[in-house]
């Protein structure tokens, strides 16, 4: 007799809860739509897991997040489309046919090689796409994603067709350039439409010198907020030695606790 797969219990289980006698009211509430916002959530959690080196939580995020694709497995599955065998099989076929120096004859020298070869790939596919044959080369960069990572893509996407500084140095004089319009939109109390687009602009063009440098713009600025939090940690800290909350300092003190922080950290 087979042992139940692990993977057929949980979607058992899956099945289970949206089950019209006796499931979850809750999971037979969900649609697609709703459950969206928790795979995205998931997806963050998996990650911070990763950066906190906890190997314990990662198990258990990585659970919750195959969660998700059973979850939308089963609501496909109720209205006869895909179930997660047609996921998983498609996935499979995907990768094999993005490798073909691993399960082909194909020779690819590095990474670098592969990243170009597998944007080539994804290409041909789009093209081959009968709701793809008139799109642009910008089309399938998903909306919903994290503003920087989408920004990012899009720069990378056009990128390759030509449509790009040549070097970084263009793109620090570009983002002088979108400095130079913000501060004049300010000076002339512009409209907060106007302010915001400017800023976008500038924030676009920071991500663009990001991609020129082969640095993660999303991962960079959330290096920079975990490194806000802990200078800011210390200052409370600090100001609390004394019996004091951030509220009743005076900011020239709040500054030099900051700078006493960045001094600790530079000399570990």
């Amino acid at each position: 007799m087979t042992a139940e797969r692990p993977i057929d219990r949980l979607i058992a289980v899956m099945a289970r809860l949206r089950d019209r006698d006796g499931g979850c009211p809750w999971d037979l509430e969900q649609s697609f739509e709703t459950i969206a916002p928790y795979t995205i959530e998931e997806a963050y959690e998996v990650a911070d897991a990763i950066a906190r080196g906890d190997r314990a939580a990662l198990k258990d995020e990585l659970g919750d997040l195959l969660f998700q694709v059973v979850y939308y497995a089963q609501m496909s599955r109720e209205e006869g489309g895909f179930d997660f065998d047609a996921i998983a099989a498609h996935e499979a076929d995907k990768m094999v046919r993005r490798h073909p120096h691993v399960f082909g004859d194909v020779e690819i020298p590095d990474s670098e090689a592969q990243t170009r070869a597998w944007e080539a790939h994804k290409a041909v596919e789009r093209a081959g796409e009968p709701e793809s044959a008139a799109a642009g080369t910008l089309e399938g960069v998903a909306r919903a994603l994290p503003a920087l990572i989408r920004a990012e893509k899009l720069q990378g996407r056009a990128g390759r067709v030509g449509f790009d500084w040549p070097a970084a140095g263009d793109v620090i004089a570009k983002i002088r350039e979108e400095l130079a319009e913000a501060e004049r939109e300010m000076a002339a109390d512009a409209p907060r439409e106007r302010l915001a687009e400017e800023i976008g602009d500038l924030l676009f063009a920071v991500a663009n010198l990001a991609r020129k440098l082969g640095i993660d713009p999303e991962a960079a600025l959330r290096a920079a907020n975990d490194k806000f939090v802990r200078r800011f940690r210390h200052i409370e800290e600090r100001l609390a030695e004394g019996g004091r909350t951030p509220a009743e300092a005076t900011l020239a003190e709040m500054d030099a606790l900051w700078d006493e922080a960045k001094a600790r950290e530079v000399g570990r």
